[in-house]
């Protein structure tokens, strides 16, 4: 795991983007921009050959622990602006993404019914579905 200092050493911040300090490859230069942008739209960084996710180490550059979960504020993974990062929950940051592709009612927790043709409504607490009715 890396610490704050080390990442303080080998990157500069500047607006939401990391930059080597240092030269840390052959095909790299002091200056570059840290990483590779993944299919999903997260930059990637290596740093002794483990990798990590740029956003969680500009959070901990900036607040010294790296929390389990770290949400964009914006719902955008190329955000990584310090304003933009914030500790949180797995379920918090689950409730930010997209609704399912079946959904039709545009709302989360509300489905059509086919057997009682009507529109219900649920909840789910501690991984468990709550009915809440039709």
């Amino acid at each position: 795991m890396i610490t704050q200092q080390e990442a303080l050493k080998l990157f500069e911040y500047r607006n939401g983007a990391l930059f080597y300090k240092q030269r840390p490859s052959q095909n790299t230069f002091t200056g570059d921009r840290a990483g590779y942008v993944d299919n999903n739209g997260y930059r990637k960084l290596s740093i002794k050959n483990k990798r990590y996710q740029e956003h969680r180490i500009i959070f901990l550059m900036h607040h010294g622990y790296l929390p389990d979960t770290i949400d964009h504020i914006d719902g955008n993974p190329a955000n990584n602006r310090i304003e933009n990062l914030r500790e949180a929950t797995q379920q918090q940051n689950c409730y930010n993404s997209a609704t399912h592709g079946c959904n039709t009612s545009g709302y989360r927790g509300v489905s059509w019914s086919k057997v009682w043709g009507k529109w219900q409504a649920y909840v789910n607490v501690n991984k468990k579905r709550k009915f809440l009715g039709y």
